[in-house]
């Protein structure tokens, strides 16, 4: 028995159920303004529906993954999908951003737009050590951290509050730093890229043992649990 064909196309519906697993909160209505603002362009079947090709869903998922994990603003992410295919039209060999894996820096004015400071609170948050730039640009890292000091912010939450958040990750990438120590001193051409995976993989556990003793420390002092089914007694 001959194998199935690939299908050429997909709906809108089997966009979703492709994508939801990984991105539980992608719609309808998230896809068409994405659709909206040109960050893609699915073709239309003669009755009018959408029909995505196996590129518009990867294209859809560097999108979504780049919002979720890089808290990039759409208009980033549409200059780094339009960069990627104007060197795929001059047979550049540059890689889809999806495929590096580098996100684009931010320019101050992207930083800004994206997270909705002014100049004078992005300039504090800088002389606190928050936000770092590297020259004149920033990384994901100092998108993340202005966008979640923003988030606090709704809660009273101030930059001059936030000193012991840094030093305690300064304590926590010191040993990290020393753990990793042993790999940096090999002298195999790989070494570097190894500390560096290693180093990244024991931030997301430590990441994960914070959370769960923060969650420990608020139920001793008597806050509970308030998601469903997790309520005390």
């Amino acid at each position: 028995m001959s194998a199935e064909p690939a299908r050429a196309y997909f709906g809108i519906g089997e966009v979703l159920a492709q994508l939801r697993a990984e991105f539980p909160d992608v719609s309808v209505s998230k896809i068409r303004f994405l659709e909206t603002e040109g960050l893609i362009q699915p073709a239309r079947s003669p009755s009018g529906y959408r029909r995505f090709a196996t590129a518009d869903v990867e294209r859809l998922r560097y999108i979504l993954t780049a919002q979720r994990d890089r808290y990039l603003p759409l208009r980033v992410i549409k200059d780094q999908l339009d960069a990627a295919g104007q060197d795929h039209a001059s047979g550049s060999v540059s890689q889809h951003p999806a495929l590096a894996g580098r996100p684009a820096p931010l320019t101050r004015r992207d930083l800004l737009d994206a997270t909705g400071l002014d100049e004078a609170r992005l300039a504090e948050l800088e002389d606190f050590g928050l936000v770092r730039r590297n020259g004149r640009q920033y990384g994901p890292d100092a998108l993340a951290a202005a966008s979640a000091i923003v988030a606090l912010g709704r809660y009273g939450v101030q930059a001059r509050h936030l000193r012991v958040l840094r030093a305690s990750a300064e304590r926590e990438t010191a040993l990290i730093e020393q753990v990793v120590a042993p790999v940096l001193r090999q002298r195999s051409p790989g070494a570097r890229d190894e500390a560096g995976r290693t180093a990244r993989e024991i931030a997301a556990i430590a990441g994960q043992l914070h959370a769960a003793l923060i969650e420990a420390a608020l139920a001793e002092a008597g806050f509970g649990d308030p998601r469903p089914g997790r309520a005390d007694g």
